[in-house]
């Protein structure tokens, strides 16, 4: 591939990340629920069009304008292609077909407020209690957020042809429940909230810790979870203290991200991280947040986590971190969430307020989850304990096993540091 074709795949990857899901959503209002498939393709093809056009005559001023409009081209062929079929008759497909009200409904359903009205439906079209939870994440991360098959996967710890089996699934049941293009109210509202929240956290932790490419942390992804969760907090009927909580962790979170990477794009843990680039003005948002969300007397994970989160942040460094109340947090949050990665984090905070020795019987108890088989930070956490506690040796046999793993650039790097940091000063 040449410089110029890496250059215009680099946009589309860009394009596709911000505007897949805004135009799968507005087709599928288009299409109906029970055509979710055919508007994702529809989607694709216009950024294959793009991809390939683009190589020979360069991006367009408007790229997104560029996309939108094939986009809209081909969702009225396939209007016009399949006119003859009841199913494809909604009031939206309806005024597309006539000339007298195809413009005026192309503006209108392609405007700012009714694209982020349509992404409001979809998310909880996507969630609806008929699909199972595991295919609802998916399925939104998929549709919604233009996540691959094989990102999905590592997302959820598991292997492709599950995920595909899910996305079958999950599609299957909207188009026999005929499930609506809408936002629930009442009593469904509520339930259907916590699994939108719970993929919007999945979509930022994805970003956060990115477990594909050469970037540790993909922005993007992260933007587009914030973004997501700020829709629904902008909905007065919609917005919930969770929310709230959600948004003030992934801003706290958000903050310190011109940290977490080096010069030499080598990651920094929280304890080498160079404070003075922490975002302020998203400290500042986040704290809002918080406040706000701690206002209507519920307790959520994501009360906990940004609490937590806002302890890391308000610390004028790494040694005057209140540790004891971050532990007292985790207490809290093993009531709510025993996940092994929730367990591991404890682990660490608890080696904070104790010795390595004590902290490493904690992972002891923990380490034989499947879940840690492949899971770096285990390797780095447990290395690091045997370290403080005088066991050079064994954290530098665990370091090397880490290395055996199938990891990012960024990842080995990190490791291949810690092993030169022992190996200094042991």
């Amino acid at each position: 591939m040449t410089e110029n074709e890496t250059d215009i795949s680099n946009k589309i990857e860009h394009l596709f990340r911000h505007e897949y899901g805004k135009l799968v959503a507005v087709l599928t209002k288009t299409f109906g629920t029970s055509h979710i498939e055919l508007a994702e393709d529809v989607v694709q093809e216009a950024m294959l069009e793009a991809l390939h056009k683009w190589a020979y005559t360069g991006v367009p001023d408007n790229p997104v304008g560029w996309i939108y409009k094939v986009a809209k081209h081909k969702a009225l062929n396939v209007l016009n292609r399949e006119k003859h079929k009841k199913e494809y008759v909604s009031e939206v497909a309806y005024h597309l077909r006539s000339e007298w009200t195809l413009e005026p409904a192309l503006k209108h359903i392609f405007t700012e407020k009714e694209i982020a009205d349509d992404q409001l439906r979809m998310i909880f079209t996507c969630c609806h209690p008929s699909i199972s939870s595991d295919s609802q994440v998916a399925l939104t991360l998929k549709t919604l957020c233009g996540f691959s098959i094989p990102e999905i996967a590592r997302a959820f710890l598991t292997n492709e042809e599950n995920i595909n089996k899910r996305l079958v699934r999950a599609r299957k049941t909207i188009k026999d429940a005929t499930v609506p293009f809408e936002v629930p109210t009442g009593k469904a509202l509520e339930q259907r909230l916590s699994s939108v929240l719970e993929t919007i956290y999945l979509l930022f932790n994805e970003g956060y810790n990115a477990t594909s490419g050469d970037t540790f942390i993909r922005f993007e992804l992260c933007s587009e979870a914030i973004r997501l969760a700020e829709i629904i907090a902008s909905n007065s009927i919609i917005k919930s203290s969770n929310t709230y909580a959600l948004l003030a962790l992934m801003t706290l979170n958000a903050s310190r991200f011109k940290s977490r990477v080096n010069a030499f794009d080598h990651i920094m843990d929280l304890e080498h991280q160079d404070r003075t680039k922490w975002d302020r003005d998203l400290i500042k948002k986040g704290l809002y947040y918080l406040e706000f969300a701690t206002q209507q007397n519920e307790v959520s994970i994501y009360h906990i986590l940004a609490t937590i989160s806002a302890h890391h942040c308000t610390a004028p460094n790494y040694a005057t971190t209140d540790w004891k109340s971050i532990l007292s947090l985790y207490d809290m949050l093993v009531q709510v969430d025993k996940s092994p990665i929730i367990l591991l984090n404890r682990a660490i905070v608890f080696s904070k307020t104790t010795n390595p020795k004590e902290a490493l019987r904690l992972l002891d108890n923990i380490e034989n989850n499947p879940v840690f088989k492949a899971y770096l930070p285990f390797y780095i956490t447990k290395a690091t304990l045997h370290f403080q506690d005088n066991e050079p040796k064994i954290a530098l046999d665990l370091l090397n096993k880490a290395l055996e793993l199938p990891l990012e650039k960024a990842h080995k790097a990190l490791i291949n540091s810690k092993i030169e940091e022992i190996s200094k000063n042991s």
